[in-house]
């Protein structure tokens, strides 16, 4: 009996040690799995429209993996992105995530630029979309979405007009169609036909000057980078649409931005045609659901291509390869996560209102109408080329040719001296 109480205490004591290890061993185990490393990631963009939902979208993230911190930096709208892009790596302010917009961006931060092709994101990524992020092999950016531009317009402005749209598609068609407009102002109740925002060199220099240009490359953005110099071949039509913005465009036009295009004037119903593009749906809904779902694109017209949009990939989301392996692995981790979980597909069609660039979404969901629009022209082919992304460096879109036409407009430059010395300064940073 003796014998029999010692071993039955031992078991006691055995069992008793084994559950402590197991527990240790238990207790141990998720102090591993919750002790992941603490990684800080700082994403440097410059799409002011979708800032607050993008910001949205970060918390998600960080609510789902809490390991990781995201500190998101907005600049655009009135502030041009690219030099300040610059400033920050010259600050030794590196960002982890940031924006290139084409080939010669590629080749100006190739330094930091990683290899993104091993990630889910660029196995999804349509076809086209990578063309001009791609070194060999390599995959040097993640394209934010695809995107169109053109005249957006107020649907009951136009009806109450008495004009259709679709019969708009000459520059004369555009023209009578203004001055219709413009005769019924005190009967719209607005200001001007337009608001250009004449402060913002992006406006005119990238995309004003982009539809025109286009056909001169075939609508190639590489045929663009690699030309040595630009001609100019549909110059006059290209001042003939800035002059009509200019001439009915509520006053003065140098000293209006891009918020007050949008949201004091186009948003508040005091003008009936912006020069923008879908990106700015959201301002808009933000400001008036109502008129949100009363607007469409109109496409500027252009010799030859009638009835064509551009569209084209905007930006692209870089990774800083100079960085911390984890804050690498953590930036590609996150891009993946936004554009191929259902959580963040969700928000890119929903909330980013988004035309996707990947694969594996559903295209009915598409938010908004002018989304639905520029999907419509693009799967019918109705496209101009997005070439500005080959302009010249430093950056010859804004600096140089939107420039120019700032000084046109305030009447201290010809259009002869802005075509003039548009081709001079391409060529000289293409020697």
């Amino acid at each position: 009996m003796k014998g029999k109480r010692i071993f039955s205490k031992l078991a006691v004591v055995f069992i008793a040690l084994s559950l402590f290890l197991v527990a240790c061993s238990s207790s141990d185990d998720t102090k591993d799995s919750e002790s992941g490393e603490k990684v800080t990631i700082d994403i440097f963009q410059g799409k002011v429209e979708f800032k607050d939902q993008f910001e949205d979208l970060v918390k998600m993230y960080e609510d789902e993996h809490p390991n990781i911190t995201i500190n998101v930096k907005t600049v655009g709208g009135g502030t041009e992105y690219a030099p300040v892009l610059k400033s920050e790596f010259s600050s030794g302010d590196e960002p982890n995530i940031f924006n290139v917009t084409g080939p010669q961006d590629v080749i100006d931060y190739e330094e930091y630029l990683t290899d993104l092709a091993d990630t889910d994101a660029a196995e999804a990524a349509l076809e086209g979309t990578l063309t001009t992020v791609e070194d060999g092999d390599k995959v040097l950016g993640l394209p934010f979405n695809q995107e169109g531009y053109g005249l957006i317009y107020n649907k009951a402005m136009f009806e109450e007009a008495g004009l259709n749209p679709e019969e708009i598609l000459t520059f004369e068609d555009l023209e009578a169609a203004v001055k219709i407009l413009d005769d019924k102002k005190e009967e719209l109740d607005i200001e001007g036909v337009f608001a250009l925002p004449g402060k913002e060199a992006w406006v005119l220099g990238d995309h004003l000057a982009n539809t025109f240009l286009a056909p001169e490359f075939d609508h190639d953005v590489i045929a663009a980078f690699e030309a040595d110099t630009v001609t100019f071949e549909q110059g006059d039509e290209m001042k003939q649409f800035l002059d009509l913005q200019n001439e009915y465009s509520v006053q003065p036009v140098l000293s209006l931005d891009y918020s007050q295009q949008v949201e004091e004037y186009f948003s508040l119903e005091r003008v009936a045609m912006i020069q923008q593009g879908n990106w700015v749906y959201p301002s808009i809904e933000e400001m008036d659901e109502e008129l949100a779902e009363n607007i469409g694109l109109l496409p500027i017209p252009v010799e030859g291509q009638e009835g064509s949009l551009p569209v084209g990939v905007p930006n692209y989301w870089a990774v800083n390869g100079k960085a911390d392996d984890a804050e690498v692995e953590a930036s590609k981790d996150f891009l993946d996560w936004m554009y191929t979980s259902d959580i963040g597909k969700e928000s890119v069609l929903n909330d980013f209102k988004f035309i996707p660039a990947y694969e594996g979404y559903d295209t009915d969901k598409i938010a908004d109408p002018l989304s639905r629009d520029i999907y419509e022209y693009a799967s019918e082919g109705k496209t101009i080329g997005w070439v500005f992304a080959g302009y010249p460096s430093n950056p010859w879109g804004e600096a140089v040719i939107g420039a120019n036409m700032q000084e046109y407009l305030s009447g201290e430059m010809t259009w002869e001296e802005v075509e003039a010395d548009a081709i001079e300064k391409w060529e000289e940073k293409r020697k």
